[in-house]
């Protein structure tokens, strides 16, 4: 699945609502790959950087600044 950073709320930016979290366990759960494109150098939170880096090395969740690097992501 592919979904523009522009269409999530700013709250599931915000890691202490534990939106994001949430929501992509259910992803997890269900075995369901996931890639945000958008550009995410405007967020200064430390945590969430830290979090967008983590989900880039892993194989189901990717935060991407394209639809062309999502599908590269995904398609693995």
């Amino acid at each position: 699945m592919i979904i523009n950073k522009a269409l999530v709320c700013e709250e599931f930016f915000d890691l202490k609502t534990r939106l994001a979290g949430e929501i992509l366990q259910k992803f997890t759960n269900y075995g369901m790959k996931i890639a945000f494109i958008g550009d995410f150098s405007v967020y200064t939170s430390k945590s969430l950087k830290d979090f967008i880096y983590e989900s880039n090395k892993g194989n189901s969740t990717f935060f991407v600044p394209d639809e062309k690097t999502a599908l590269e992501k995904l398609s693995r």
